[in-house]
């Protein structure tokens, strides 16, 4: 039901675009978000977006290097990584939580109803 594309293997500094898209529910009725997990490390919240995309978060350590924004007539979410570290590699994966427009982004795995197959960011040094 959702698809995470995009991931591959860049060097240091380099960018790359994922995208997360739904093939059966239309995604303007939901608030979005972006995890990772490195190995040997717990999935973390990287950035969300609200349903009605006036309200995001980032993660302290992507400020500034990743942007994420959604496509209402792709019915897609993207998230725009640059400056990529090698900290950065992991397994990014797409979630869904049905939402109220007016409600904000949301950052707990737990509140999501709906999560994509990963995609695998790879970044070497």
């Amino acid at each position: 039901q959702l698809q995470a594309s995009g991931g591959g293997l860049v060097q240091r500094g380099g960018s790359l675009r994922l995208s997360c898209t739904a093939s059966s529910f239309t995604m303007d009725y939901y608030a979005i978000g972006w995890f990772r997990q490195a190995p040997g490390k717990e999935r973390e919240a990287v950035a969300a977006i609200s349903r009605s995309g006036g309200s995001t978060y980032y993660a302290d350590s992507v400020k500034g290097r990743f942007t994420i924004s959604s496509d209402g007539g792709c019915n897609t979410v993207y998230l725009e990584m640059s400056s990529l570290k090698p900290e950065d590699t992991a397994i990014y994966t797409c979630a869904a939580k049905s939402s109220h427009y007016g409600a904000g982004a949301y950052i707990k795995s737990s509140d999501y109803d709906f999560w994509g197959q990963g995609t695998q960011v790879t970044v070497s040094s």
